[in-house]
């Protein structure tokens, strides 16, 4: 099985050029950078110790952020790798002033870009997160005597039962983890039926708080420029759910006044097709780029940026989470949740049941079906004192997941 996935990969190599020069020209690619993924690395690596991260975007280098910030004072770590498949990621890394933490595209699954890769870079430990798991780079990891571990692992059930339809080869391929952290219930039975040998659960890593991140474009405080209004957020949406927020803030506008609509798409290369959307129900839009403070008749604030979802959840009393209207399991709400925002979702959120079902034990959250069930739920007022709760939740999972990481890590460096 794995000679065919090889076999499969190298047909994919054969077109990637077509794949990648459309992807430069839409803005996805970075048009020097992407010969990384050909393991042609851009960067050094330096003398001595180092631990290599890899999350796919950039929701999972988000969540590795307090690691990364914390490792970053380790003296005895020489280097930090951080290895992503996209373009918003490597950018969000950029916004950090990390000293010692590098990026890189992750390489094509081929045992010629991977053993390439492992030959340059030669980390001490590796450590992907959530539902990365790459057959090749896994047996090869294996073969250099690396540690691998798997954290916050997630495996939805549809992931699951995709691996079993090829049982003997996914067993192979788990049994390459040394140990997994999974990040629910669900995803640590998985693991078991996987016969991944060690498991052990410590938390969902997205419940901690970036409390330093420096995610701001600019410096501008918001909450003089929207002064007056009545603000809420849709956040992290994706097609059609921005008309579905649109026509919400229609309903609304009915009863409230000086209401205007704050919108972060998913993907912001989107912003064009986002306007001319919303431009056809005579609401009028705003850019974030455009940096313009007079916002008198505005409906619809679009942010146009990567990495600025903070300072907006920051000032909203409701932020709508989208990627649940449409069939994309949701996004999550933690970060909204932490300043004490109520959170509306569609029904689409797979990918965060646990964490939906504890707001909702909290009563942070809610179910909408329609544009009208979210214009009637959205409320102006915060939750700080659930907002803290959250907090504390995030900060004892901090806490172990540093406890257990430094056990494997400076126990592989003893041996260096």
């Amino acid at each position: 099985m794995f000679y065919f996935y090889q076999l499969i990969i190298s047909l994919l190599i054969i077109v990637s050029p077509l794949v990648i020069i459309s992807r430069i020209l839409k803005n996805k690619e970075d048009k020097k950078r992407f010969l990384e993924k050909f393991s042609f690395p851009s960067k050094k690596r330096a003398k001595g110790n180092i631990i290599w991260f890899h999350g796919a975007s950039v929701g999972e280098i988000l969540s590795i952020i307090p690691l990364i910030k914390y490792y970053e004072k380790n003296k005895s770590i020489r280097q930090i790798l951080i290895t992503s498949s996209t373009l918003s990621s490597s950018k969000i890394l950029k916004k950090f002033n990390f000293k010692k933490t590098v990026h890189q595209f992750y390489p094509i699954d081929h045992y010629i870009f991977v053993k390439k890769f492992l030959k340059h870079w030669r980390p001490n430990v590796a450590i992907f997160i959530e539902s990365e798991i790459w057959p090749c780079m896994f047996k090869k990891i294996k073969k250099f005597n690396i540690p691998l571990i798997l954290i916050n692992a997630r495996l939805t059930k549809k992931t699951y039962n995709n691996w079993m339809k090829i049982p003997i080869f996914s067993k192979s391929i788990f049994g390459k983890i040394n140990i997994a952290y999974p990040q629910n219930l669900e995803t640590k039975n998985f693991l078991k039926k996987l016969k991944l040998k060690k498991i052990q659960s410590l938390g969902n890593l997205k419940f901690i708080e970036n409390k330093d991140e420096n995610l701001n474009q600019t410096k501008i405080n918001l909450k003089p420029n929207f002064k007056g209004k009545s603000v809420w957020v849709a956040s992290s949406t994706h097609k059609e759910e921005e008309l579905f927020c649109a026509r919400a803030h229609l309903k609304l506008k009915k009863k409230i006044k000086n209401l205007i609509t704050i919108i972060i798409p998913r993907h912001i290369h989107r912003v064009g097709d986002i306007i001319k959307d919303i431009n056809n129900l005579n609401l009028k839009v705003v850019l974030h780029s455009s940096k313009n403070i007079n916002l008198k008749n505005t409906d619809i604030y679009i942010v146009d940026s990567f990495g600025e979802t903070k300072k907006f959840h920051k000032i909203s009393s409701t932020v709508f989470l989208g990627g649940s209207i449409i069939k994309r399991g949701g996004q999550n709400p933690l970060e909204a949740a932490r300043f004490g925002a109520r959170i509306l979702h569609g029904p689409n959120t797979d990918n965060f049941k646990d964490i939906y079902k504890l707001l909702k034990s909290y009563k942070i959250s809610k179910k909408i079906h329609t544009y009208e069930n979210l214009a009637s739920s959205i409320i102006f007022k915060k939750n700080r004192i659930l907002g803290k709760k959250i907090k504390k939740i995030g900060d004892k999972i901090l806490k172990k997941t540093i406890n257990e990481l430094d056990q494997i890590i400076n126990n592989e460096i003893k041996k260096a």
